[in-house]
């Protein structure tokens, strides 16, 4: 019989292979550690988190850079940290009305224009694109409709000079409008928009200084889907008339009709909803409680407050999961409506629900943001805290 001898392994190789295989293993935890933990922190004056990052305590407020460190001595990654000095917010949930005036035009589509010389279309020649904002015609400013239809009708056919805005960048170009057959009047082919209209609800008031946030998300333009501009706006309020009932495959909404008098103002249109400052304190049914970091939400029972039919706030409940402690978006967890009031009502979450605050623990933890088109019971919420950082930048 042949026996085959084994190919031994030298004791300098095989510490080779562990110490590769411990930097593997290493890089693989740090690669853990860095996805886990949020780019971004906010803490109520004190650190309630997590020992990775060093924050003071008792801190008076501000916003700075810190090294997230594993095991208090590797460095991980660098966390943008803002601490908020303790504060209580008023819950809200009552519905409100906004009017909002876009700053400058946002583009929503194009077309052609019959000519004496055939079909044309100026703002594609000039690279005008949907989802552009344009800001400037020849230096003069335009915020709305009319005035862009006048400046263009006044050129006569000369080119014009147009700034506008596209994911934030600026820029310029030429513009020459053309004669219409039509209606023999100077137009570039473009549709734009300059305002609109809509019902959301209150999510927190800050008695100290009469601010306020709503809805949980921004104000989108209906055909681009992109943020719109804010030039100002103006809150309302607002007399629910119906309620669309939500049901798969078909999200239900308030419907109500604008008061005439105005409520209070917006400051800013944000991706983590609207901001602005009321006139007079709003009708609540809780005192001010505590704010919520995202690390205090958990997985379970909550309440939320809302007045979807009119007849004032109520508080319903509802069942929180699939918590990300890392989301810096307006989809943090899932929200699921269990108060079978609510359900036979709206059939779950409508259009216009959106900003409604959640309650648990007794602390304001989130607002509902969307809803699940396939499951109107079920849809997602925002952190309390992502809707704050965007305050002291706002009032500054």
């Amino acid at each position: 019989m042949k026996f085959i001898k084994k190919p031994s392994v030298r004791p300098g190789a095989l510490l080779r292979y562990c110490i590769i295989y411990i930097c593997i293993l290493f890089a693989a935890v740090i690669g853990v550690a860095r996805s886990a933990i949020p780019s971004r922190q906010v803490y109520f004056g004190y650190d309630d988190a997590s020992p990775v990052l060093n924050v003071e305590k008792n801190v008076s407020g501000g916003s700075y850079t810190v090294t997230a460190k594993l095991f208090g001595t590797i460095p991980v990654k660098q966390v943008n940290v803002e601490v908020i000095p303790d504060l209580k917010l008023v819950p809200c949930g009552d519905v409100f009305g906004v009017k909002f005036f876009t700053k400058g035009v946002i583009v929503i589509g194009s077309t052609e224009i019959e000519t004496e010389n055939g079909f044309v279309s100026p703002a594609q020649a000039a690279g005008i694109e949907k989802n552009d904002i344009i800001t400037e015609v020849n230096g003069t400013e335009i915020n709305t409709v009319e005035a862009l239809a006048e400046v263009v009708e006044k050129s006569k056919g000369k080119p014009l000079t147009v700034s506008y805005t596209r994911e934030n960048q600026v820029y310029e170009t030429t513009l020459t409008p053309q004669l219409s057959l039509s209606d023999k009047k100077y137009k570039t082919g473009i549709w734009v928009r300059d305002s609109t209209a809509g019902i959301g609800t209150l999510t927190y008031y800050n008695p100290q200084n009469g601010c306020f946030a709503g809805l949980g998300h921004g104000i989108c333009d209906i055909d681009t889907g992109e943020l719109m501009p804010l030039l100002r706006g103006t809150i309302v309020n607002v007399n629910i008339t119906d309620i669309v009932k939500g049901k798969s495959g078909s999200p239900g909404e308030l419907k109500g009709v604008f008061e005439t008098d105005k409520t209070g103002a917006l400051i800013g249109n944000t991706d983590f909803g609207v901001y602005g400052m009321l006139d007079n304190s709003p009708t609540c049914v809780y005192e001010a409680m505590p704010a919520a970091s995202r690390n205090e939400v958990e997985a379970g029972e909550a309440t939320i407050l809302s007045n979807v039919d009119g007849n004032g706030i109520k508080e319903y409940d509802v069942t929180l999961s699939k918590v990300d402690v890392r989301s810096d978006g307006t989809k943090c967890f899932v929200v699921e409506i269990t108060d079978e009031r609510l359900i036979e009502l709206t059939g779950g979450i409508v259009q216009g629900m959106s900003g409604s605050p959640i309650l648990q623990n007794g602390k304001i933890v989130g607002a509902v943001t969307h809803v699940l088109v396939g499951d109107p019971t079920k849809g997602y919420g925002i952190f309390i805290e992502n809707m704050l950082s965007a305050m002291p930048e706002l009032l500054q």
